[in-house]
């Protein structure tokens, strides 16, 4: 014979909001107890939902575009990834820079992370942006413009890889 009476599980207190399963006195059986939110309370979160009205701030363009760019170029992503985050010569730039892949990691290196991103506006709806990217010992340049097209969203319009390379002189 099942009997209705509880016995608390071990390690768990009742959570509002969400059920539990308690087991009762006969181990064979189990019944679902419904815990509600208090009476008092009116707001329509759930727990853990975090104070009301705040949110994560908001990274900066550049710091995403940043991100994104190295994933590309360290092969983890694949070009087209950045086709809608690209206009006019910028996605042709990846196109001829991505295969080969020049911040995929050596072999026993650890995968390259941004290090530092900074950006200067030369206007309301333009970033010139440079990051540094390090792998273990080894650090390398990136820049990239970024503008705001007439939706609002920022897109990627050049990308260059460690800069012009100054001519070989022959000694």
């Amino acid at each position: 014979m099942t009997t209705t009476k509880t016995v608390p599980m071990p390690g768990r207190t009742p959570v509002p909001g969400r059920t539990h399963i308690a087991r009762t006195s006969d181990a064979s059986a189990a019944r679902v107890i419904s815990a509600r939110r208090p009476p008092s309370r009116r707001d329509p979160r759930g727990p853990g939902a975090g104070p009301a009205g705040r949110r994560a701030p908001l990274r900066p363009p550049h710091s995403l575009f940043a991100e994104r760019l190295l994933a590309v170029l360290s092969g983890e992503r694949p070009v087209h990834w950045m086709l809608g985050w690209t206009v006019g010569e910028a996605y042709e730039q990846l196109v001829r820079l991505a295969p080969a892949t020049p911040l995929r990691p050596r072999p026993g290196q650890p995968t390259p992370v941004v290090r530092r991103c900074r950006a200067f506006r030369p206007g309301p709806d333009a970033v010139e942006a440079f990051a540094t990217l390090a792998s273990g010992d080894r650090v390398r340049a990136m820049a990239f413009r970024l503008e705001r097209a007439p939706d609002r969203r920022w897109r990627c319009a050049a990308v260059e890889i460690d800069g012009p390379r100054p001519p070989r002189t022959e000694t």
